[in-house]
């Protein structure tokens, strides 16, 4: 279930396809262990749409981050786990 979404709806379609099969495949590996899954979406991401993706997953987390425009992807998989997906901007 998305929670937010900025970017085109083609990428959050193939963002969405990539959470989910990066988060089923680790999982299948290693219940609860989320990094690989974590590695395997930026690295999608990056080769995909350029550097530098950064993905958080977990459950009962906050996060403020600053990110391009149309570049982040905030959703619920399996209902309570939430995962952020977003392209860091390099303007501080």
């Amino acid at each position: 279930i998305s929670k937010h979404c900025d970017m085109p709806e083609d990428m959050r379609i193939d963002c969405v396809e990539t959470v989910s099969t990066a988060i089923e495949t680790a999982l299948e590996k290693s219940p609860q262990n989320y990094e690989n899954a974590a590695k395997a979406i930026k690295t999608q991401m990056d080769k995909k749409y350029g550097k530098s993706w950064h993905c958080i997953i977990g459950e009962g987390f906050g996060v403020s981050v600053t990110h391009e425009a149309k570049n982040l992807l905030y959703l619920y998989f399996n209902g309570n786990l939430a995962v952020l997906v977003f392209k860091g901007s390099n303007s501080f």
